[in-house]
């Protein structure tokens, strides 16, 4: 029996968990900017985070996330970056910038932060939290609450939101969650809910509610066809204000389409294309404000058809190489490349270039730049 039971107690999945999980990264990540008129900016990034869950009894847990990067080089000194560093859009301001002197500057920021309770089929969740309503992978127009840059190669957990949600499970691939986004006044808030089902082998979501000033309605789906991957989101937005923050306000609708293949295998090669269109798209201003900006649902391109293709394949075991292209229909393009490597156990080397570029009168046209990375991680 003595024996029995301690070979019961080696065998993976049947030790009580660990009520503490805790885990990270440090990164360092130097790189350069080359305008095709201007000065080269040289700048260095020291990025550590930490994740934290606790599980109390009764099925409640608590989480938090938080992000301390230190930046060093010649984009601290540009006008306003210190600020957009800082910028929390959450109902707390949960990022500070704890150093800002010269061409240092330092921040802190919670990115996540809440409380979960999960009784049996149903789930209370309040605090900062990533809501991942989006269904594809690249652009997510049903992402209501946490749309993100294709652009930034350093935030791979995305950000989150301030918000209280409540969600049921009805069975295999059905569910139902409404969110309430909090937000200093109603105008600022988010309401919506969400269904979701798998019919045919396809999963399949509608969603509808409150975004800010919008009422929206979406519908998303995951599936395959002939062995291929397939995905779509749509999301109409309806602002019931005729101004907002001292701009006209109109309806859009925002629709993507991609699919993707791989070929399994020593080389593991996979390729995707996909297509975003946007009936009535912002005004991007220049190239620096449209990147630098916070991106909406309603605004994940600045033209109404944006299309993208991208490759990858492993090299050997430890090293993978990827290229991207994204086409915009006012003759702007947006080309990428990068190389990761597997240096050892938890360590990791990413090599990237980002190419902007465009005809005459288009949006990254009017200023080609060139950006080089180079990233060292070490994962805990």
């Amino acid at each position: 029996m003595l024996l029995t039971a301690t070979a019961m107690a080696q065998i993976p999945g049947t030790e009580p968990q660990d009520p503490v999980t805790f885990g990270g990264y440090l990164k360092y990540l130097p790189s350069v900017s080359i305008p095709e008129s201007g000065d080269k900016l040289y700048d260095q990034l020291i990025h550590q985070r930490f994740n934290l869950e606790y599980r109390f009894p009764a099925s409640l847990s608590f989480a938090a996330g938080m992000r301390n990067r230190l930046f060093y080089g010649d984009s601290v000194t540009l006008p306003g970056y210190n600020r957009l560093i800082g910028f929390d859009p959450g109902t707390l301001d949960l990022s500070w910038n704890w150093l800002d002197s010269g061409q240092w500057l330092g921040n802190s920021s919670l990115d996540r932060l809440y409380l979960d309770w999960q009784p049996g089929d149903y789930q209370l969740r309040i605090g900062r939290q990533r809501i991942a309503w989006g269904m594809t992978t690249l652009w997510n127009p049903n992402d209501l609450f946490n749309a993100y840059s294709i652009y930034d190669i350093d935030y791979a957990e995305r950000p989150g939101t301030d918000a209280l949600l409540l969600g049921k499970a009805f069975g295999f691939a059905e569910a139902t969650e409404v969110v309430w986004a909090f937000a200093d006044d109603w105008e600022g808030s988010s309401l919506a809910v969400r269904y979701q089902f798998n019919r045919s082998g396809y999963d399949i979501q509608f969603l509808a509610g409150k975004n800010k000033i919008d009422l929206i309605g979406g519908i998303g789906f995951a599936g395959s066809v002939v062995g291929a991957g397939l995905r779509g989101e749509l999301s109409y937005f309806a602002p019931y204000k005729k101004e907002w923050e001292g701009a006209a306000t109109h309806r859009t609708t925002v629709a993507t389409l991609e699919a993707d293949h791989a070929i399994t295998g020593t080389r593991n090669i996979v390729v995707k294309i996909a297509a975003l269109y946007i009936s009535n798209p912002d005004s991007p201003g220049n190239s620096l404000s449209y990147l630098s900006r916070p991106l909406t649902p309603r605004a994940l391109s600045f033209t109404h058809w944006t299309g993208y293709t991208d490759f990858g394949i492993d090299l050997t075991a430890l090293n993978r190489q990827s290229f991207g292209a994204s086409l915009y229909d006012d003759g702007s393009w947006y080309l990428l490349a990068s190389n990761a490597t597997s240096l050892a156990d938890d360590w990791e080397l990413l090599l990237v270039w980002q190419h902007f570029d465009g005809k005459s009168g288009s949006l990254f046209g009017e200023d080609p730049t060139d950006l080089l990375f180079g990233r060292v991680q070490w994962s805990f």
